[in-house]
């Protein structure tokens, strides 16, 4: 669940991401701690079932009861660890026992109860306790050393408690060799900062370890002690997160991510995170924790009543200003409204002018476009035909010159003038279909359905779209029409009556539309 909300594993992990899932989690605070309560009261059920007279089920329930709420609710833990003491004496059950005392001097350490915590740590026998469990009992007394030293924060009676405490830290190291979890958490409190492993290393472990959200949240603020800034930042946030998750009310990571954003100015964050901290003070019953908290509260507090002031009084400031410069403002806009009016007019008319031009250079354009292609076709026919007439000129002069008469009238017998004129009007028709592709079409649209031009399979145009396809490029004399089909005049005005009788629009207005027929470029 941790990776689907952590940052990508390729990139580095970032304190303000980390910090909008902290704030989503805080949103839905109460799920969290509804499920633990479901779990607990699942517990409860289960140990009102069990056997009354069989030690092994009623403890082990006891035991997971306590678990449950040793990070959770103070008096409920200790209800229950007191039942697992009082079970274990009434069984003889001496191994027990030493844990539930354990458990019960870990609960009063964590509740602020250095007194009581210390008489119950004293209470246990020592005399015959495993390896394993006698390094715990002296990490346990370790700690509670340490938790007066920071307490009493005075430079006599905590330099006696921090020598007490580290006598225990190194005893025990000697019983049981350190986990490679223990010793991989130690790297970061190693003086030198080169081999010092970095913050990013910590967060991908520690996830992969495939650890408890109680125990991710536990280590992180442990190895947050080991840095500073940024790094401190986003292991607190990191546990905090976690200890929302678990629903962990017996926590200090919020607390100390609080102060942290409080030094950088972030109060707003940073009150948020005390106000949690207080509320999971009172929830838990942490007396020593609700103590330190209640005394940075109302420091937070006032800055934030400060910033607000301030805030308050830059609005009024911000406010006069904006009148100031709206009562200039306004007499600027009387001023230039005519201005803008006219420019809006200017700029309409010029407008208008644009498109006129544009219009006009469109049509420009494609006239010279059609102009070049029929240029082109012009030079290029005129070219062949003089080159013919050069080759018929040069074999006919040489024929009488010879005095072979037949075979120069054989010659000019071989111009098939009517064949020229159909290759010329193919011509025409290609080039035509170049530059207007889609002309049969466009040009049926303009027919009744069932008078539109069929073409036969080859024939590119008929002696009619030919009519109306010189028209469309721009030949509307009718006897220059006449000349180049070698029509006569008369013929091309029936072929065009003819069409216009059929078209769906009027008459009048069919080469109008006809005349709209696109040219394309795209060739």
């Amino acid at each position: 669940m941790l990776l689907a909300v952590s940052p990508a594993r390729s990139s580095s992990p970032k304190t303000d991401s980390l910090w909008r899932v902290l704030k989503t989690e805080l949103s839905r605070e109460e799920t969290h701690i509804k499920r633990k309560e479901e779990k607990i009261l699942l517990l409860r059920r289960q140990l009102a079932l069990a056997p009354a007279g069989k030690f092994g089920p009623r403890y082990e329930l006891l035991s997971r009861l306590f678990d449950e709420y040793s990070s959770f609710k103070f008096d409920s833990a200790i209800t229950n660890v007191n039942r697992m003491i009082d079970l274990s004496k009434q069984y003889g059950k001496k191994d027990q026992l030493i844990r539930s005392q354990m458990a019960m001097g870990t609960v009063l350490l964590k509740s602020g109860f250095y007194k009581e915590a210390f008489e119950t740590v004293s209470l246990i026998d020592t005399s015959r306790l495993s390896k394993q469990t006698e390094h715990e009992f002296l990490n346990l007394r370790a700690m509670l050393f340490a938790e007066i030293r920071a307490y009493d924060n005075d430079a006599y009676f905590s330099k006696r408690y921090y020598q007490a405490s580290q006598r225990d830290y190194r005893a025990a190291a000697l019983i049981v060799d350190e986990a490679e979890l223990e010793k991989t958490i130690n790297l970061a409190f190693i003086p030198d900062k080169k081999k010092k492993p970095s913050v990013e290393f910590y967060y991908w472990y520690l996830l992969s370890k495939h650890l408890s959200e109680h125990d991710i949240a536990m280590i992180a603020t442990r190895i947050s002690h080991a840095y500073a800034d940024d790094d401190k930042r986003l292991l607190l946030t990191l546990a905090a997160i976690n200890d929302i998750r678990s629903a962990t009310k017996e926590t200090f990571a919020i607390f100390l991510l609080g102060q942290e954003f409080f030094k950088l100015n972030r109060n707003n964050d940073a009150y948020i995170c005390i106000r949690e901290a207080l509320g999971n003070a009172a929830f838990y019953g942490t007396r020593n924790r609700a103590a330190q908290i209640e005394s940075v509260l109302p420091l937070i507090a006032s800055r934030l009543l400060e910033e607000k002031q301030h805030e308050k009084d830059m609005v009024w400031i911000g406010f006069a200003v904006i009148l100031l410069v709206a009562f200039v403002l306004f007499f600027q806009l009387v001023l230039f409204r005519k201005q803008f009016l006219r420019i809006k007019i200017n700029e309409l008319i010029i407008k208008e002018k644009n498109t006129e031009l544009e219009e006009v250079n469109g049509k420009l354009w494609k006239s010279s476009k059609i102009k070049e292609e029929l240029i082109g076709l012009f030079f290029k026919t005129c070219s062949s035909y003089i080159e013919t007439l050069e080759k018929v000129k040069r074999k006919t002069q040489h024929n009488i010159k010879l005095g072979k008469y037949q075979d120069a009238t054989t010659v000019l017998g071989n111009v098939q003038i009517q064949q020229e004129k159909t290759e010329l009007y193919n011509t025409l028709d290609r080039i035509f279909l170049t530059l207007f592709p889609n002309f049969v079409s466009a040009f049926n649209s303009l027919l009744n359905k069932e008078d539109q031009i069929q073409l036969k399979e080859g024939e590119m145009l008929t002696a009619t779209l030919r009519i109306f396809a010189l028209i469309r490029l721009g030949v509307t004399d009718t006897e220059t029409i006449a000349k180049i089909l070698d029509y006569t005049v008369s013929t091309v005005y029936t072929y065009k009556a003819r069409v216009k009788a059929k078209a769906l629009v009027a008459p009048e207005l069919f080469e109008q539309k006809m005349m709209e027929i696109e040219f394309t470029d795209d060739y």
